[in-house]
């Protein structure tokens, strides 16, 4: 079977009453990619992404090799990030924490998630897409969580099991919300991803939620020297550990020092040449 293209899918779109309105191909330097029309402007996607540092290039400095994106290791997938495409800095936490309206929040989280799926898979990208998901939609879709994206998804033709949800942190201090959501996410062919909102909270973990990744901020681990007891914690729960916002090299060498093998950040995506759709 022919992988769709970022044509067929916006065409595919063009159908979905919601999404129809707001999704459309680029234009100009953005026409290989599509677009998302909001309150004016218009957002387009990037993606930021995750290394696997114990296949190839474990132990190696970042200043060997400047050129090569691949010498931090293979990819396990991406996440995307939505941007603005006239360039001005876009803040999305702080453009959800701006509407006052639950139905617009749910509206423009959806239309991100469909964008940033249509330019992945479009585009042929491999590996896994990571998709944030807003705390306050979580609250506002009272059951069924993943079901409307499924099925949005599965009519483009393509396979929600490439995909990870991302719960937020205040998500996955609820123990048994994020138990619920884990299990609806994942009854519609998703797979899960919770933010720790501290290092201890990866205790409760296991017995409420079976999390397909967990993510960590590097920074506030390396900082409670948490980082060698959180790893072995994971490799106990066989949950692969994700150390995110990794922000320079400094960090991303006291991290190879404790056996770790997922890395994301701002570090890696400025050395990613083609992080953009």
């Amino acid at each position: 079977m022919i992988p769709p293209t970022i044509s067929d899918l916006v065409a595919r779109a063009a159908s979905h009453p919601f999404l129809g309105e707001h999704l459309a191909r680029g234009t100009g330097e953005h026409s290989d990619s599509a677009i998302a029309r909001f309150n004016g402007f218009q957002l387009g996607s990037t993606y930021e992404p995750i290394f696997d540092i114990s296949v190839h290039a474990y132990g190696q400095s970042l200043g060997s090799a400047p050129e090569r994106a691949d010498r931090f290791g293979d990819e396990l997938g991406f996440q995307a990030v939505t941007q603005r495409v006239d360039g001005v800095p876009f803040d999305a936490q702080d453009t959800f924490e701006r509407i006052a309206d639950d139905q617009e929040l749910v509206a423009l989280d959806r239309m991100s998630r469909a964008l940033h799926a249509i330019n992945f898979f479009g585009a042929q990208r491999h590996g896994l897409l990571f998709l944030r998901v807003h705390e306050r939609l979580l609250k506002s879709v009272k059951y069924d969580h993943g079901r409307h994206f499924s099925a949005v998804l599965v009519s483009f033709g393509l396979n929600p099991s490439r995909i990870v949800i991302e719960l937020p942190a205040a998500a996955v201090a609820h123990r048994n919300f994020l138990g619920y959501l884990t299990r609806s996410y994942q009854r519609y062919g998703f797979k899960v991803a919770g933010n720790l909102p501290n290092a201890g909270q990866i205790l409760s973990v296991s017995d409420m939620a079976r999390l397909d990744f967990i993510k960590m901020d590097a920074g506030s681990a390396l900082r409670d020297s948490m980082v060698k007891p959180l790893v072995g914690y994971a490799n106990r729960l066989r949950i692969p550990l994700i150390f995110n916002r990794v922000a320079d090299e400094a960090q991303f060498d006291l991290l190879q020092q404790y056996d770790v093998r997922f890395v994301q950040g701002p570090l890696f995506a400025a050395h990613d040449h083609d992080r953009t759709a």
